[in-house]
């Protein structure tokens, strides 16, 4: 019974208390550098999936021929 308590979907409680966590452990100034270098790694991703994608396409073109 306990465990299916914990397996459940996160409440407003729980996302309170890892926003707490998170404030404690790095600090109000810290947490905007840290979405900033997210951020930025999350573009960079897109960026190389597209052109890894664009590279398979062209693959496949040269493969017709």
């Amino acid at each position: 019974m306990v465990a299916s308590f914990f397996l459940g979907m996160p409440g407003y409680g729980s996302v309170i208390l890892v926003v707490v966590v998170v404030l404690l452990l790095f600090g109000g100034k810290k947490i905007p550098e840290l979405m900033r270098g997210l951020g930025g790694g999350i573009k960079e991703f897109k960026n190389a999936s597209k052109d890894d994608d664009s590279k398979d396409e062209i693959k496949k073109e040269d493969d017709k021929f």
